[in-house]
C-alpha cells in the first residue's frame, strides 16, 4: 500500500492550504483617524461667532468667560437646534435666565461683556448648574474677551 494515495494527496494539499492560510502576511491594522487637535486659544466675540455649526463648522458657546467646544450636542446647540442662537456666542445671561431669546444674546460685539452683576442668587445657581455640566461634557477650548482687551490681540 502507497502513502501517495488520492485521499492522502488531498489531505495534505488541503493541510498546506490551511497553513498558508493561517501563516500568510496581514494586512496592517490601521486605525480610525481621530478628531483633530484642538488648541486652547483666545476669543472674542467676533472671532467666537464663526463658530456656530453653520456649513459643517464645530459648535462653540461661551459661559463666564469659557469658551467650550460644544459640537457633539449639534443637535442642541446647532442650527436647527433649540439652543442655536447661543452658538458662537456668549450664552451666559440666556442660561442664567433660562431664556433661549434673542434679547439675552449681547448685540454690541465690539463692546464690554456682560459682567452679569444685575443677576439674582437664583440666576447665579443656574448660571453655575450649566457651567458645570459643560465641564463634565465638553472640552474647554478657549477663553472669550473683550475686543479692547490686550489679550484679544492674540485672538
Amino acid at each position: 500500500m502507497s502513502i501517495a494515495t488520492p485521499i492522502n494527496l488531498i489531505l495534505l494539499s488541503f493541510f498546506v492550504v490551511l497553513v498558508y492560510l493561517q501563516l500568510r502576511p496581514k494586512a496592517p491594522v490601521s486605525l480610525p483617524k481621530g478628531p483633530p487637535p484642538v488648541v486652547f486659544r483666545t476669543f472674542t466675540p467676533t472671532t467666537l461667532l464663526p463658530f456656530n455649526g453653520e456649513n459643517d463648522a464645530p459648535v462653540y458657546l461661551a459661559v463666564r468667560g469659557r469658551v467650550f467646544d460644544v459640537t457633539p450636542g449639534k443637535n442642541f446647540y446647532g442650527p436647527g437646534g433649540p439652543y442655536e442662537n447661543f452658538a458662537g456666542r456668549d450664552a451666559s445671561r440666556g442660561l442664567a435666565c433660562q431664556s433661549f431669546d434673542e434679547e439675552m444674546l449681547t448685540k454690541d460685539l465690539k463692546g464690554p461683556l456682560d459682567d452679569l452683576k444685575d443677576l439674582d442668587n437664583e440666576q447665579l445657581e443656574n448660571l453655575q448648574s450649566w457651567e458645570e455640566r459643560f465641564s463634565e461634557k465638553y472640552l474647554v477650548v478657549g477663553k472669550l474677551v473683550a475686543e479692547g482687551d490686550p489679550e484679544a490681540k492674540n485672538a
